[in-house]
């Protein structure tokens, strides 16, 4: 054998060689290609619109969510408004009871100055000023808690009916 068919004879084998690394790459590549899932553009426009009603979907919650939370809100400073003026008013009662209670004491020492003064057979008009004087005193811390008292209940009461307008309102 000469030079020429030993160089034919190599470099054919190198071709073979060549060729057959050639068929191994195409069938991994074919066998990538069938092992990778189609995806038909239906599918995929199907896939976009779920995800678009999804984004939709949480962007109405998101906005209900921001309405109860400014509802909660507004309920709350309500209900702080409710408190403030129910301590107001229970503060006003307190005080006006403290009133007719001295008013009271005032009312019944000037009664007793009264009775002393009419068992020992004394007329006194300064005594009798000063009992009426007390008892117009008590009368008026009298109304006072009365107006207190009402005020106090009307303070309770206008939670609950704002409370109960809203909840028919909505």
């Amino acid at each position: 054998m000469n030079d020429s068919e030993a160089r034919f004879d190599a470099l054919q084998g190198r071709i073979a060689a060549a060729i057959e690394r050639i068929g191994t790459a195409v069938e991994a590549i074919d066998a990538r290609a069938a092992a990778e899932p189609v995806v038909e553009p239906a599918e995929i426009e199907a896939l976009k619109q779920a995800l678009e009603d999804e984004k939709l979907t949480s962007a109405q919650l998101q906005e209900r969510l921001n309405t109860l939370a400014a509802r909660q809100e507004k309920a709350r400073a309500e209900l702080e408004r409710a408190l403030a003026d129910q301590r107001g008013a229970m503060m006003q009662l307190d005080q006006d009871l403290q009133r007719l209670r001295i008013s009271n004491d005032q009312l019944r020492d000037s009664n007793e100055a009264l009775r002393e003064a009419n068992r020992a057979g004394v007329r006194e008009p300064h005594l009798i000023n000063k009992s009426m004087l007390a008892e117009l005193e008590a009368l008026r811390a009298s109304r006072a808690v009365d107006r207190s008292e009402a005020e106090a209940i009307v303070a309770a009461l206008t939670p609950l009916v704002v409370s109960s307008t809203a909840a028919g309102e909505a």
